[in-house]
C-alpha cells in the first residue's frame, strides 16, 4: 500500500467510479504502487464492453521550443534559446508566502508566471495528467496548473496538478488534495470528468507554470518541457489481441525493489512499494544516466543499488504518501543531463513494438490477479513495470521490480494476457468488484535530443 493505513486516492476513484458509471465512456485510474492483491478467479463471463478502441484515444500536446516559450502570456518569465530552449524568471512578478502543508512552515517567495496558449483537444477528453521537465536548483520550486473548457461551455477552476522541487529542503514536493468543481475532479496528478456516462468532456485547456524563488537571489527554475496529454479510452474489459510484429531485446539494467523491504520507511513504507521509482532508476541508466556518489552519500552505505533509495525519494509526494506519482516519475528522470520524460497512453502493443524497435524501452502501469499473468507468481492493484523487448513469438520480455532478486527482474510474459491487462479500463479485482485498469498508461524516457528514428518512433505515437 502506498499508505499503511489507508487506500491510494486513484484506489478509490477507481472503485468509485466503476460502481458509478457502469458503462461510461473513459476510465478511472488505477493505484500505481505495487499492491499485493489475493489471488481470486474471475467471474465467468465479463459484461459486454467494446473491445476495440478507436484508433486515436490520446491527444499530446507540449511547449518546448524558443517560439512555444515566446508565445503564451508571460508576467516576469522570460524565453531562453539554444540547444535547448527553456523558460526562466526574468523579473519577477510579486511576491507570495507558501505555507507548506507537510512541514508548517511558511517562507516568502518572488514569483513569475507563464500561461500557455488556449490547446483544442483533438480527443475531448475524461482525463488529463500533465508532464513538466525543469531543473529546480536550492532555492527554487514551480507549481503546474491546468484549467479547461467543458464540452457545455463552462471552464475549469485552475488545477494545482503539481507543487515540485526537484530536492526535498525548499519544498516537499506534492500533489493537492480536495479539488473538484462538481463536474470534474483531480486525482492526485489525474485530472478526471466525474461522470464521463454523461457525454461531458474537456474540449480544450491551458497550463500555467508558477516559477518561485528565494527573494533578493538571481536563482531561476529552468523549465524545458510542458504538457499534457488528454484521452478518452472507451470502457473495456478486454482489448482487441495485436499480431506480433517484433523479435528484440534491450540490454537495460535490472533491479529488483524487493531487497529495499524495509528501507527508508518514510518513503511509502520501503522498498516494497518501489516499482515506480525501480523501473525508473532502470530506464535512466539504461541511457547512461546516474546519480553521482556525491548525490547517493546520503544513502547508508550497507544498503546495494543506493540509486533505487535515490529515485524514491526524489520521487515521493508527500501528499499521496507514495512513490507512484506519474508526472513525479518524468521530472525525476529529467533532472538528468540532456534527458526528457512525459507520461501518456498507448493504444497497443504494435506502438510498444515502434519503440523497443528504436530502442526505447517503456515503463507500463498495470493491476491484475495473480491467475491473470502466468508466471508473475502475484496479484496487485497497481504496479510498474519495464517493458524491454519481445520473444520471436511476440510475448513481453519485461524486467519487473517485483521480483525477490536482481537477477530474477527479466520476466517473459504471454502476450496476450499481458496486453489485457495493460489496456483494460474495467476489471474485477480479487474481491469480484469491478474496478478500474490504468487504459495503457506509460511513462517514456528519452534524451533531448533524439536520433531522427527515435524521433519517428515517439511521433509514431503521438510524443513530439
Amino acid at each position: 500500500m502506498t499508505s499503511a493505513s489507508q487506500p491510494s486516492r486513484r484506489t478509490v476513484l477507481a472503485a468509485a467510479v466503476a460502481a458509478a458509471a457502469m458503462g461510461a465512456a473513459g476510465p478511472a485510474v488505477a493505484a500505481t504502487a505495487h499492491r499485493p492483491e489475493q489471488s481470486g478467479a474471475l467471474p465467468a463471463k465479463a459484461p459486454d464492453l467494446p473491445a476495440k478502441a478507436p484508433s486515436s484515444v490520446v491527444d499530446n500536446r507540449a511547449w518546448t521550443s524558443y517560439t512555444d516559450w515566446r508565445g503564451g502570456s508571460a508576467k516576469g518569465t522570460r524565453a531562453v534559446a539554444g540547444k535547448r530552449p527553456g523558460l526562466v524568471i526574468a523579473a519577477p512578478a510579486g511576491t507570495t508566502d507558501y505555507t507548506d502543508p507537510h512541514t508548517g512552515t511558511t517562507s516568502s517567495w518572488e514569483y513569475a508566471t507563464w500561461t500557455s496558449p488556449v490547446h483544442k483537444l483533438a480527443v475531448p477528453s475524461t482525463e488529463a495528467i500533465a508532464s513538466w521537465n525543469a531543473r529546480t536548483p536550492a532555492g527554487t520550486w514551480l507549481q503546474v496548473e491546468l484549467r479547461g473548457t467543458y464540452s457545455d461551455g463552462t471552464d475549469t477552476p485552475w488545477y494545482v496538478m503539481g507543487r515540485w522541487a526537484a530536492g526535498d529542503q525548499d519544498i516537499r514536493r506534492t500533489s493537492v488534495d480536495g479539488q473538484s468543481d462538481g463536474k470534474s475532479s483531480v486525482w492526485t496528478d489525474t485530472f478526471a470528468v466525474d461522470a464521463p456516462a454523461s457525454g461531458l468532456r474537456l474540449v480544450s485547456y491551458r497550463l500555467r507554470l508558477t516559477l518561485h524563488r528565494k527573494p533578493g537571489t538571481a536563482l531561476t527554475p529552468t523549465v524545458w518541457r510542458l504538457g499534457a496529454m488528454g484521452s478518452d479510452v472507451p470502457d473495456r474489459f478486454t482489448v482487441a489481441e495485436s499480431t506480433p510484429g517484433l523479435a528484440k531485446e534491450l540490454v537495460v539494467p535490472r533491479y529488483s525493489q524487493e531487497i529495499h523491504k524495509g528501507q527508508y520507511p518514510e518513503y511509502d513504507n520501503g522498498g516494497e512499494a518501489w516499482c515506480s521509482p525501480t523501473s525508473s532508476q532502470m530506464i535512466i541508466e539504461y541511457w547512461g544516466r546516474k546519480p553521482t556518489a556525491g548525490d547517493l552519500a546520503w544513502v547508508n552505505p550497507d544498503y546495494a543499488d543506493p540509486q533505487v533509495c535515490h529515485a524514491a525519494r526524489f520521487t515521493y509526494d508527500y501528499q499521496y504518501e507514495g512513490c507512484g506519482n506519474w508526472p513525479f516519475n518524468a521530472a525525476y528522470a529529467a533532472t538528468y543531463k540532456d534527458f526528457q520524460g512525459v507520461v501518456t497512453r498507448l493504444r497497443s502493443l504494435t506502438d510498444l513494438e515502434t519503440l523497443i524497435a528504436a530502442g526505447i524501452p517503456v515503463i507500463t502501469s498495470q493491476s491484475f490477479l495473480a491467475t491473470e499473468l502466468t508466471g508473475a507468481g502475484y496479484g496487485t492493484a497497481g504496479h510498474l513495470m519495464t517493458v524491454i523487448g519481445f520473444t520471436a513469438g511476440g510475448d513481453v520480455i519485461a524486467n519487473d521490480p517485483n521480483s525477490p532478486t536482481n537477477e530474477a527482474v527479466r520476466r517473459v510474459y504471454k502476450r496476450r494476457e499481458w496486453e489485457n491487462i495493460w489496456l483494460r479500463t474495467k476489471r474485477y479485482n480479487a474481491s469480484g468488484k469491478v474496478v478500474s485498469g490504468t487504459g495503457g498508461v506509460c511513462y517514456l524516457y528519452f534524451p533531448a535530443h533524439p536520433t531522427t528514428r527515435q524521433r519517428q518512433a515517439l511521433a509514431a505515437v503521438g510524443v513530439r
